[in-house]
């Protein structure tokens, strides 16, 4: 299993070299720049010229790349235009909302997508099955700031059951050691602090989840479909074992293994800044700083919080590889 883990961080590494890049590349050859955003149409040649060069833009873009190639091995991302704060600083204060938010929406997709789908694979062609195929469709062609706007209006403005907007309602004295809402108040004791801040996550919650949902349970049906039809199902239960055992051992472990890659793959998509979801509800996580940095053009933040969330992703992935070799061993000497 070691060498596993070794020989996938191995392989990140030119991967993630690739990708910063094509990164670095394809942010300095979009049209404007970090000046024309702070200046607007107003500004002269000469002012222009000055912020190129406080900011280091005047240089080749080699150097530009290995200066921010050194500072990156430090963690040091430089400081955003729009904030004056160090882009680290920024991603580490606002990654735990997204963190928080993706986790409660990939919850509520793999605690109602898995049995979901395997229910309807245990009863195709029946009411259930037909319900979770047409309501899957739905999930995936519904826009995810429609549903949000949706579930706002409905269950906030209309019913009053839930916030509207923020991740904590203001006026709460709530300590934050870690970032994470829910777990502070469960850390400190502050156990209102900590309800508050989960009802804040749940229409948001619901409204990112709907994708991920509708994919989770058409790979569980399909999958599962695939292993009942698997001559080690029928010798299971030709045996005579129970049915729990058939279920569990034979059909839902081989079943999990392209939804296991899916969910990593959804995870990570959605930390990766659920940038419609966190506008809808003012969320305040990464998503929706990185949409107000691109209008800045602020390349340190684009440049850092790209990075940091591209190491995420295949962190991430990295976990899936790890748990699909514990599903399925063979994997490990692939």
């Amino acid at each position: 299993m070691l060498r596993f883990i070794v020989r996938r961080l191995l392989q990140l590494i030119p991967t993630l070299f690739g990708l910063s890049i094509l990164l670095f590349v394809w942010l300095h050859r979009l049209p404007g720049g970090p000046e024309a955003a702070i200046l607007g149409d107003r500004g002269t040649a000469q002012q222009r010229a000055e912020i190129r060069t406080t900011l280091g833009l005047d240089e080749p873009i080699w150097v530009q790349y290995g200066r921010f190639m050194k500072r990156l091995a430090s963690l040091d991302l430089g400081t955003s235009i729009q904030s004056g704060r160090p882009v680290t600083e920024e991603f580490f204060t606002r990654f735990p909302a997204t963190v928080e938010l993706a986790l409660t929406a990939m919850v509520i997709a793999t605690v109602v997508g898995i049995p979901l789908g395997y229910l309807a694979a245990r009863r195709r062609g029946g009411l259930l099955d037909f319900g979770a195929v047409t309501s899957s469709l739905v999930g995936i062609c519904v826009p995810v700031f429609f549903l949000a706007y949706l579930f706002k209006v409905i269950f906030a403005v209309n019913l009053g059951l839930l916030p509207s907007s923020g991740r904590q309602t203001p006026g709460i004295d709530a300590t934050h050691p870690t970032g994470f809402y829910v777990l502070d108040g469960l850390l400190t004791g502050e156990f209102d602090a900590s309800w508050d801040a989960f009802a804040h996550l749940i229409l948001p919650g619901l409204a990112l989840s709907s994708i991920p949902l509708a994919i989770i349970v058409r790979m569980t049906r399909a999958s599962v479909l695939e292993v009942l039809g698997e001559d080690y199902v029928r010798t299971a239960e030709a045996k005579g074992l129970q049915e729990n055992t058939v279920r569990v051992r034979h059909v839902l472990r081989n079943a999990m293994l392209p939804v296991v890659t899916a969910i990593g793959l959804l995870t990570g998509g959605l930390l990766s800044g659920a940038v419609l979801t966190e506008s809808v509800f003012a969320f305040g996580g990464i998503g929706s700083f990185i949409r107000t940095a691109i209008d800045f053009r602020d390349y340190p933040v684009l440049m850092g919080f790209i990075m940091l969330i591209a190491t995420t992703y295949v962190l991430i992935n990295l976990l899936v590889d790890i748990s699909y070799s514990v599903l399925d061993p063979r994997v490990r000497v692939r």
